[in-house]
């Protein structure tokens, strides 16, 4: 049985944790970040993916996992901001916390930018799992 996601929810949930990635990775921390990646303002600008490109597909990525964390809330049944919690804690790190440290096993990226990249991965999908189970 699938549970009726709330596409609203959905929507909004998308538009915050994008504007979220904007500035975590913009204004807040950019300027971290591209030390950790080893970039410059000048390297910036050789990146194979336009800026625009990189950023639309970010939005779709990010829409496919609301919908994700929505359906996940729904079928479990969580409410309030536990089980928001409870839900982020678990896709994190059963997923995202363990798949993204092939970047350091495997792509010789420091254990720096691991922690970087995997915090705002938390703060993204709690910010999710938020908005979709308020609107249960």
């Amino acid at each position: 049985m699938l549970y009726e996601v709330n596409y609203l929810a959905v929507v909004v949930a998308t538009v915050v944790s994008f504007l979220f990635g904007w500035a975590w990775y913009g204004p807040v921390f950019g300027k971290k970040w591209m030390t950790l990646m080893g970039y410059t303002k000048e390297n910036m600008s050789s990146m194979k993916m336009k800026p625009m490109t990189a950023m639309a597909l970010g939005f779709i990525s990010n829409l496919v996992m609301a919908y994700v964390v929505a359906m996940l809330a729904g079928l479990l049944g969580l409410s309030g901001f536990g089980g928001a919690f409870t839900l982020a804690f678990w896709v994190w790190l059963g997923f995202v916390a363990t798949i993204s440290m092939g970047s350091v096993l495997w792509e010789n990226r420091s254990w720096s930018l691991y922690c970087f990249n995997v915090v705002y991965q938390f703060v993204l999908i709690f910010i999710m799992a938020i908005i979709v189970v308020m609107w249960m």
